[in-house]
């Protein structure tokens, strides 16, 4: 007998069947093979045969070009665990089970091997070698046609994504989508700001780069503390976790440029920056503040700043670097360690070809940057001068927090009134007070305008005067770190030091220190307190001079020897 004449023998046997249906997501072609119009053939199918219907798999919206399915994998544990409560998997066709030919042949014999056959009811075949070729055949051609329908999907959400609109899925912290306009029967979205997420947002960038008030600028792990502390929750009212919170950090979104396309989706693997498309949104943090973070993060990142710089012995260890190749300053002795010396780490490593070399006493250089930091910067005038447009920006802020302010009160005043209706309805006996659903949906409206209470205070508390750069503050800061940076513990000195600036250059007859504005106002606004998390060190933070860095310089009245007692360079 012939093993078609076999299939047709277990066709007409009784069998117990299982069914998997399945149905990708926004697909517009494969409107015919919904899951109800699945399960009505399937099940015609099986009754015209006899076969006992004992269980039913449902995937929707679930690709079939990999395994990564719920459903799919438990109807793959029961069928081959041993015992399994049916001889037969019914799909509608092939394409259900898998789209991937390897991956559907290796699941076919893994199920043949455990008794369990897998059936289509349009591509009815056997098992003889002929059946086994066709079916490959037809399943490289379901392949072929998923990575064609996925390359012009994709192509069609570039499309979209260039022409501003939202493709789909969750909307980042902060942001809601929105209606945008309607294209025939589809609805264009765009993503607009959430005035409540909006305001905690910022905070969050606000406590990364200030602190609150009472402490220096925070790090991440700082920051989650502090949310969860206050009372803060994510949007499905969970606590704040570090990973969430860096990714908020560090999503471009936040500035106004939103990436679509930057991952593979299957791999997660970052694409190439031209594949990637820039959606313009409306940005809840500006530019600066968003690159001054990035700068922040990179700086602390252990993987850049090695762990000695931040708790060697030495002053200067990290900032200190050589004017003529840029490399770091490290420490050199002599005369048994009677005398220390900065030299330069790549003439001391790689020889006079590298690098001249420069070098210089410790407690000279020591010596030199903290008493011209405490006579050049740390004075009112010269600290005074550098932040002379934060008033400016503080004029420009309150227009801002206006605008915020007048839509979180419209967003108070919504809940509120959404929430007296719902008492009126009560009280006038319209609804059940003690349904279950009421209840319910009292309470979500009762958070909602609680959260938003808390954002409009807080956006209210960023308008007093407390919260702004003042002489007051400036010269609390200058007392405070004049006597940091003078004195004390070389750990302690340290940390101050590299809180306040990014770079000390030391040339043949001049030393050059480098340090950022937006550094002095965080720290500012902070009193001078004590610096938060690991110090950073951004050696080069701009290519081009501009108003947002200062350099001090210090004039060697003799240039350093090179050829001091004990010190050599090798050649």
């Amino acid at each position: 007998m012939s093993t078609n004449a076999n299939a047709a023998d277990l066709n007409r046997m009784p069998q117990r069947a299982a069914l998997y249906l399945r149905v990708s997501t926004g697909r517009q072609a494969e409107a015919d093979l919904s899951i109800p119009d699945q399960r009505r053939q399937v099940l015609a199918f099986c009754a015209a045969r006899g076969w006992e219907v004992v269980i039913e798999f449902v995937e929707p919206g679930a690709s079939g070009m990999d395994d990564r399915r719920p459903e799919f994998q438990r109807l793959l544990d029961m069928a081959t665990a041993g015992g399994a409560p049916f001889e037969v998997i019914v799909v509608h066709s092939f394409s259900r089970f898998a789209r991937d030919h390897f991956a559907l042949e290796y699941q076919v014999r893994k199920l043949r091997k455990a008794g369990v056959r897998l059936v289509s009811i349009t591509q009815d075949l056997g098992d003889d070698p002929m059946s086994v070729m066709v079916r490959q055949v037809l399943t490289l051609f379901d392949e072929y046609q998923s990575k064609e329908n996925a390359k012009h999907t994709l192509r069609a959400m570039q499309e979209n994504a260039r022409q501003g609109f939202w493709n789909g899925a969750k909307a980042p912290y902060g942001y809601a989508v929105v209606d945008a306009e309607q294209r025939g029967s589809k609805t264009k979205k765009r993503l607009a700001i959430d005035p409540v997420e909006a305001e905690v947002v910022r905070l969050m960038f606000k406590l990364f780069r200030q602190g609150d008030g009472t402490s220096g600028p925070m790090g991440v792990k700082a920051v989650t503390n502090w949310l969860n502390i206050h009372g803060y929750r994510t949007r499905l009212g969970s606590r704040w976790a570090i990973g969430p919170l860096h990714q908020i950090f560090t999503r471009a979104t936040y500035k106004g440029e939103h990436r679509f396309n930057r991952k593979t989706a299957k791999t997660q693997e970052a694409k190439p920056v031209e594949e990637q498309i820039i959606v313009p949104v409306d940005s809840i943090i500006d530019a600066a503040t968003f690159d001054a973070v990035q700068a922040l993060l990179k700086a602390k990142n252990p993987r850049v700043v090695p762990p000695r710089v931040v708790t060697g012995p030495i002053l200067l260890t990290g900032i200190a670097t050589c004017a003529g190749c840029g490399g770091g300053m490290t420490l050199r002795t002599g005369k048994s360690g009677r005398y220390r010396y900065y030299t330069c780490a790549t003439c001391a490593r790689q020889g006079k070809s590298a690098c001249k070399g420069r070098s210089i006493p410790m407690e000279k250089l020591d010596q030199l940057v903290t008493d011209r930091l405490a006579d050049k910067l740390l004075t009112p005038e010269r600290v005074g001068k550098l932040l002379v447009g934060v008033l400016e920006r503080q004029s420009l802020r309150d227009e801002d927090y206006a605008v915020s302010l007048t839509a979180l009160r419209a967003k108070l005043t919504d809940a509120e009134s959404r929430l007296g209706r719902l008492y009126a309805a009560i009280e006038s006996g319209i609804v059940d007070p003690n349904d279950t659903t009421l209840k319910e949906r009292v309470a979500v409206v009762k958070s909602e305008r609680d959260i938003a209470q808390v954002s409009f205070d807080r956006a209210v508390a960023e308008m007093k005067p407390e919260t702004r750069i003042s002489e007051e503050k400036i010269a609390a800061f200058i007392e405070v770190m004049r006597k940091n940076v003078l004195s004390g513990d070389t750990p302690f000195r340290r940390a101050y030091i590299r809180s306040m600036i990014d770079q000390v250059e030391v040339d043949d007859a001049e030393i050059r220190i480098h340090g950022r504005q937006t550094v002095l106002e965080r720290l500012v606004m902070g009193g001078g307190a004590a610096p938060a998390g690991v110090p950073s060190f951004v050696r080069k933070w701009r290519a081009r001079e501009d108003s947002n860095r200062y350099r001090i310089a210090v004039n060697l009245a003799s240039p350093p020897h090179f050829g001091d007692p004990g010190l050599t360079c090798p050649e």
